[in-house]
């Protein structure tokens, strides 16, 4: 099968939902749900919905509450809660640069070794400089030749690059880039592609960062006649690194844009500080080489001396960013240092980053209350469709978090109506406008929204609201605006009974 990429767009998201007078009751609240997802259009599909008060306790609503569905994006509420738990909302993530024996007279007679921990911001705007950080540390060491290699090392996550679940077919887009200890520009290829010369040349591909690592291109893309449509496919298979494009762009066409997932992140992390160390003055012998998992250098790394570290943004920095744009890079990059910091005793038999950072969370939910069979969680993202939970129990994990230390910080950081990441431009002009604090969920036939709202009465709800198995007609209202509507009406609620 052929994966054609969509062009890069900002998605401004669902209409507002026609304004209804706020029920003063919960009875009341109860006949408006019921009325907009008993329409016969969810005839074939599952609704999932818990309404709780924050203030009292008490349930205002709910409807199969405790069936298990898939929760897509909405799952990162239960990554978020577990990192917090563990590594706390100040944790920074190091990234380390070890030499593998002492600096002589400004001398390495041996390796340097870039080691990474996880941060998924290296390379972006809150770490864009990491590299020649590290670099004028090591200088500041006095280090001057290196006559070793240059390792890129992103061993500390024990485990496949890609999380439980996930479909091989999506392995090459944006949304499902590997997840490496050593990630850098959140491990992503920017494409263009634009028309040659005139029609029937070969169009122009480029890729950026340019650098090894990157896929192998076999471009057949031709320029076609002016005003013609664009046929642009670009195709990668799982676990092969020659990128295939093939198609047509039009003479006429402005430069289209793709982004792909990198082969190999930890290589272009290693060629971006081998730049750095040259542009400080520190001449390298050696080649670059990569190590991942399941290769791994204990011995080295047990006598390497640190000449240089930057750290990551704090913790709860890292979620914000996640959660607005549902990065999944982040929030599995999260979960993985979560199970890097379990001990390795902790499961019998082998386990990897991955699956001890369930264990912790299955540990966390267990005291949170919520039963095993109430969560079948097995990433980080909501990526994969192996994920199941119900209602409550994302609701009980909702008011879990609401009554911690840093529930105004979590209750900030995901996504607000109207204003801002995965909910800009949804719910504007209604009581949920600035309002509904909540985590979006979507993928093919589910959509999830679950989070916080203040009533018109001013009493704080936890709400998650499921909707699996449907398959929107071309005249019915966007997915998005289905949870929205039903927001909407929490928002409006005038009553306290």
């Amino acid at each position: 099968m052929v994966l054609c990429l969509l062009l890069v767009s900002t998605r401004l998201g669902a209409a507002a939902p026609a304004t209804i007078p706020g029920a003063s009751t919960s009875a009341g609240l109860a006949a408006q749900i019921d009325a907009l997802i008993d329409q016969p259009r969810f005839a074939a599909a599952s609704w999932g919905i818990a309404v709780v008060s924050l203030d009292s306790g008490r349930t205002l609503y709910t409807r199969h509450a405790d069936q298990l569905l898939q929760p897509a994006s909405t799952a990162k509420l239960f990554t978020a809660a577990v990192s917090l738990s563990t590594l706390g909302p100040d944790y920074r993530i190091p990234t380390r640069l070890l030499a593998s024996d002492r600096i002589v007279n400004g001398r390495l007679n041996g390796s340097l070794i870039l080691y990474g921990m996880g941060d998924p911001t290296l390379g972006t705007a809150d770490n864009a400089g990491w590299a020649d950080q590290l670099a004028s540390q090591a200088a500041a060491r006095g280090l001057r030749f290196v006559h070793g290699d240059l390792i890129a090392d992103d061993s500390y996550f024990t485990g496949p690059t890609f999380g439980a679940g996930w479909e091989a077919g999506d392995l090459q887009s944006w949304f499902a880039v590997p997840s490496s200890a050593l990630s850098v520009q959140e491990n992503i290829v920017n494409v263009t592609v634009s028309p040659g010369a005139a029609a029937g040349r070969p169009a122009q591909l480029e890729l950026a960062p340019p650098a090894d690592g990157m896929p192998v291109v076999v471009s057949q893309l031709v320029t076609s006649a002016v005003r013609t449509p664009n046929d642009i496919n670009l195709y990668r298979a799982p676990g092969e690194d020659s990128l295939h494009a093939f198609g047509s762009i039009a003479a006429d066409a402005p430069v289209q844009h793709f982004k792909l997932a990198m082969v190999d992140p930890a290589l272009v992390a290693g060629m971006q500080l081998r730049q750095a160390l040259k542009r400080h003055g520190i001449h390298l012998t050696g080649k670059l080489r990569t190590l991942h998992w399941p290769q791994g250098d204990a011995a080295l790394l047990a006598h390497a001396d640190s000449v240089g570290e930057v750290l990551s943004p704090p913790l709860k920095d890292i979620l914000q960013r996640g959660l607005k744009r549902s990065q999944n890079l982040y929030l599995q990059n999260l979960l993985l240092s979560v199970g890097a910091h379990e001990p390795v005793t902790a499961m019998a038999g082998f386990s990897n980053s991955e699956s001890r950072g369930i264990e912790a969370l299955r540990q966390l939910l267990t005291q949170i209350g919520i039963p095993p069979s109430a969560s079948l969680i097995g990433e980080g993202t909501g990526l994969s469709r192996r994920n199941l939970a119900t209602p409550n129990a994302l609701v009980r994990l909702l008011v879990y978090l609401a009554a911690q230390p840093y529930a105004d910080m979590l209750r900030e950081a995901l996504p607000i109506a109207g204003v801002d990441g995965t909910l800009l431009g949804h719910m504007r002009g209604t009581a949920a406008e600035n309002n509904v604090h909540a985590k979006t969920g979507s993928m093919a036939y589910v959509h999830g929204l679950a989070g916080y709202v203040t009533t018109a009465a001013g009493e704080r709800l936890a709400f998650a609201i499921m909707l699996n198995n449907y398959q929107r007609a071309d005249d019915a209202p966007s997915v998005g605006s289905e949870a929205d509507a039903i927001a909407v009406l929490l928002a409006s609620y005038r009553g306290r009974d």
